[in-house]
């Protein structure tokens, strides 16, 4: 059976190279600190991000809601979970409505000097807004007031805006590699 193979980019980041300006969102949104019980929250921003993105195609878990749910409380349930690292961004909702999550971040501490940063997320109808630079950002926050040195995270190639914030925030490939996904796989 053949198998299809997706390009990935390994990128890094020394946090002593970042400068780290007051992130002002836009008035009428805010940033949700983590909170354990906001899992399912996490969950549907993130399938709301990828379901229709080649990202879900790479990692089937992401076309599902399901799936989001299950990696969100594996993430979340890890010895290596940074909350100070993990996110949600919300906009505010007239008078007696619940806000409405627009974006996602998890961040993880693979050692006391390296973080790592899972699922950026923002939702198709906020993007081209800054809010994904500013959810990167907040998370960046996180990774330096413990202590990280060095970030890095995984990007599909072919995600050619994503790659292009990462470097545009500073973000370096440091390796290339493949993710093989079977047919199958592809038409869910």
């Amino acid at each position: 059976m053949a198998l299809y193979y997706f390009k990935r980019f390994r990128m890094e980041l020394e946090l002593s190279q970042v400068r780290f300006p007051v992130a002002s969102l836009p008035e009428e949104f805010a940033w949700q600190h983590w909170q354990p019980a906001d899992v399912e929250r996490h969950a549907l921003v993130k399938y709301l991000s990828f379901h229709d993105e080649l990202d879900s195609q790479v990692f089937p878990c992401l076309g599902d809601y399901y799936g989001c749910l299950r990696l969100m409380r594996d993430i979340s349930h890890q010895s290596q979970f940074e909350p100070r690292a993990t996110w949600l961004l919300t906009r505010a909702a007239p008078a007696g409505l619940m806000p409405e999550d627009v974006g996602t971040i998890q961040g993880l501490l693979v050692s006391s000097e390296l973080g790592s940063i899972q699922n950026v997320g923002i939702i198709p109808e906020y993007r081209h807004r800054g809010l994904g630079r500013m959810l990167v950002g907040q998370a960046l926050r996180g990774f330096a007031e413990v202590g990280c040195r060095r970030v890095t995270l995984e990007v599909t190639a072919h995600n050619m805006a994503a790659v292009a914030l990462y470097r545009d925030l500073g973000f370096r490939i440091a390796r290339s590699m493949y993710r093989a996904v079977e047919p199958e796989e592809l038409l869910r």
